[in-house]
């Protein structure tokens, strides 16, 4: 939200109180506060009808700094709340002389100047990395009497700006305005599904705003100079978290926020969908599959959407018994081909669905001020929604779902949670407009836990489509309603990545995207994008996504790319082990790992997938790409053919290529199957140099699908020949290749 009119005025009606000295400041055993005066005080009579500013600073974990500026203190308590996983132990130094005040945990320190008006430097060491100053802190009442609090953080030259969740517009958000505030907007708009208080700076440091209500960023966009966040009422919360690299940032904020769960082996082949609106039955469903075994191309996933159930009773889970009369057995049916199942749901209820009156009787549907049940026509006929702020209502709806699972469903597509209202009344008394992003957490939350009670950790998936922050803890996400043309291939990938920058360790998209028919050019473009992504999904609205609906030609593709992607499963796990455990995603904007490279800094059309492997998708119709090589001697993964960064390239490529280069130096591990994506994966491994440096020796750790310890070799180059040893774990055969060429076989 914008309150300035240019540099110097303020919009009409609209009135600020700002820091304008410190007055005093009162030490803590993990911080401390300022108490900040709107003005100068040069005698006892300045302390008069003069508000004050309270900004305390403590440190919730290592290397992480909070802030909280307030105004008025004596106002309810407002939930729900971000559950953050707090450090109160770790080592936090305060310090405060006769003109600075200063909180140190780890590398990273806030200095408060005491004297000479109002500044917070933060530095990394002695590098400062950004500042709150003068006319940063706003205590502001707008025109309609609604009090705000902003806080506006210093850029420096150069400096870039990514995160703030799944969005679709330039991935670099300087210049723009950005509202926290989830909508079903689609993926051509300025809307976004998954909404995160969070950006990553190219300066070395995060800033976490801890609140899940609307939060409005200007990115360089009132104040060319800074970064400012506001939210409504009369205090702020915010955390700088330190790097010093984008990595850094990232383990620290989903240390705090949550880490992905991980997600089976199974969920990285490749999903096949009925798609939306398109007529399908059991025949239907068999057919596909027939085809896709008679053409010898793997599938892991079958995707049942919306019209699993019939129409107007959304959601009632109950199958349609015209088009499925025996789904037990067709589940049945489906398992013994070695299939997985998933199914579509929403958290909204039709009047037409049984479970409506259930749970209007119950209480566990959303209630008007009145005491009525809230509903509307839009998407469903008299809908309502379900209170996850109720456990009895969690319960009856995860009950709902256990049925399913009973029955032979293995996972769920968690579609919608965007349109909350903010006139209604929650069952344990949330304010309504915190809950309106903090709803798509409760809601994956309630049924990831069920999946995971009911198969175990590691053993549950959702498809989801709407989060905020801590929803990352509840995988894997997609990208939502996007057209079908190369325009919406490439501004997915920007919401990927934006994603990825925001602390999402897994994400998807629809192969062919979603809405309207892809031509067979975009739709064998977008499948090597597809396959090259964590998770793989062929799903439309009104036309089917098989690829034969297209011409063979896609089928090879679609083949080729799948069977290359189930190939490097012992690679992708390991990548998967890594966003798991230190929050670093499995598909990675460049700068996440070039972050010195100044070139890196605005590429939106390519990614690395995983630490090693740079992705640059085709987005043209000739088959003409232009990507970024980083400094060094890569190789393609494929052809084996070689480039020399930095350098921009440009090559054309056919449907069945795409750049898929291997980092100069890596260590890629190549599985000895691409039927499944469920195999021991350290058995028959290849370990694949590439331009190895004489004298490397690295520890290469191929996890396990399942329990098992997986393995872990120790890989040396030395005299041009590549040697492996079995260091941990088990395997029953590996061996080990130099660009194509195998030089140490065991």
């Amino acid at each position: 939200m914008k309150f300035t009119d240019g540099y110097w005025q303020l919009r009409p009606g609209v009135s600020v109180l700002r820091p304008g000295t410190v007055e005093s400041v009162e030490p803590d055993e993990r911080g401390f506060t300022v108490f900040a005066p709107a003005g100068q005080i040069t005698g006892r009579g300045d302390t008069l009808n003069r508000p004050v500013v309270t900004v305390r600073f403590f440190s919730p974990a290592p290397g992480v700094v909070g802030v909280t500026i307030g105004h008025h203190s004596g106002g309810l308590p407002r939930e729900p709340h971000f559950g953050l996983s707090t450090d109160d132990d770790h080592p936090v130094a305060v310090d405060i002389t006769g003109i600075s005040a200063s909180l140190t945990t780890g590398e990273l320190t806030a200095r408060v100047a005491l004297v000479d008006g109002w500044r917070v430097d933060f530095r990394h060491g002695d590098r400062l990395i950004t500042a709150s100053t003068g006319r940063s802190v706003g205590i502001v009442t707008d025109g309609e009497g609604r009090r705000h609090v902003h806080e506006r953080l210093a850029l420096g030259v150069g400096e870039t700006v990514y995160g703030l969740g799944e969005r679709f517009g330039p991935f670099v958000k300087n210049g723009q305005t950005v509202d926290i505030w989830n909508a079903d907007g689609g993926t051509a708009s300025e809307q976004a599904y998954k909404n995160v208080p969070f950006y990553l700076s190219s300066a070395g440091y995060g800033v976490f705003v801890d609140h899940p209500e609307h939060v409005s960023f200007e990115v360089g966009s009132e104040v060319v100079t800074q970064t400012q966040f506001s939210v409504e009422g009369q205090s702020l919360t915010y955390y700088v978290i330190d790097g010093p690299t984008p990595k850094d940032v990232l383990r620290r904020y989903t240390a705090l926020t949550g880490r992905p769960a991980r997600v089976p082996a199974w969920s990285y082949g490749l999903w096949l969908s009925t798609s939306f609106t398109t007529s399908y039955d059991e025949k239907t469903v068999t057919e596909f599959v027939d085809g896709m075994a008679e053409r010898n191309l793997p599938l892991s996933v079958f995707h049942f959407d919306c019209f699993w159930m019939r129409q107007f009773h959304w959601v009632d889970f109950v199958w349609d018994p015209a088009t499925f009369p025996d789904p037990e057995g067709m589940l049945r049916r489906l398992h013994e081909r070695a299939l997985k199942v998933c199914v579509w749901i929403n958290p909204y209820i039709a009047q037409r669905s049984y479970l409506f009156e259930e749970g209007r009787q119950a209480g566990y549907l959303v209630r008007n001020t009145d005491g009525s049940v809230w509903q509307w026509d839009k998407w469903q006929a008299g809908m309502a929604l379900v209170d996850f702020t109720n456990p009895d209502a969690v319960r009856w709806f995860t009950g709902k779902l256990k049925a399913l699972l009973d029955m032979g469903v293995d996972c769920f597509k968690t579609d919608f949670g965007e349109r909350i209202p903010t006139d209604v009344v929650w069952h344990d008394g949330s304010d309504p407009q915190r809950m309106h992003n903090y709803y798509s957490y409760l809601y994956n939350k309630a049924v990831f836990e069920l999946l995971e009670a009911e198969r175990g950790e590691g053993e549950a998936v959702l498809f989801a489509r709407s989060a905020t922050t801590g929803g990352q803890q509840f995988p894997v996400h997609w990208g939502g309603d996007c057209e079908s043309t190369f325009v919406a291939m490439a501004e997915s990938l920007r919401g990927g990545l934006s994603l990825a920058a925001s602390g999402f360790g897994y994400w998807s998209h629809d192969i062919g995207g979603f809405e309207g028919t892809p031509d067979p050019t975009v739709f064998k473009r977008w499948i090597a994008f597809g396959l090259l992504s964590s998770h793989s999904r062929l799903h439309g609205s009104g036309s089917y996504r098989v690829p034969w609906a297209y011409d063979e030609e896609a089928v090879d593709v679609l083949r080729h790319f799948t069977r290359l992607k189930l190939s490097l499963m012992p690679y992708l796990a390991a990548a998967a082990e890594e966003a798991h455990r230190d929050g670093i995603p499995m598909m990675r904007p460049m700068i996440l790992e070039f972050p010195d490279d100044p070139a890196s800094a605005h590429l939106d059309r390519q990614y690395m997938l995983g630490p090693d492997v740079l992705v640059a998708p085709v987005l043209s119709a000739d088959g003409e790409v232009t990507f970024y090589v980083p400094a060094g001697t890569w190789t393609h993964l494929v052809t084996g053919a070689q480039l020399t960064g930095p350098a921009w390239v440009t090559e054309k490529h056919e449907f069945d290529s795409v750049p898929v280069l291997a980092r100069p130096g890596a260590i890629i591990p190549f599985g000895a199957r691409s039927d499944r994506p469920d195999y021991e994966w350290a058995d028959g491994v290849q370990l694949r140099l590439y331009t190895p440096a004489e004298g490397q020796r690295q520890r290469v750790r191929i996890p396990s699908p399942g329990d098992g310890p997986g393995a872990e070799f120790e890989v040396s180059f030395r005299d041009g020949v590549a040697t492996a040893e079995l260091v941990a774990g088990a395997s029953s055969a590996y061996h080990c290749v130099v660009a194509g060429t195998e030089v140490a076989p065991r």
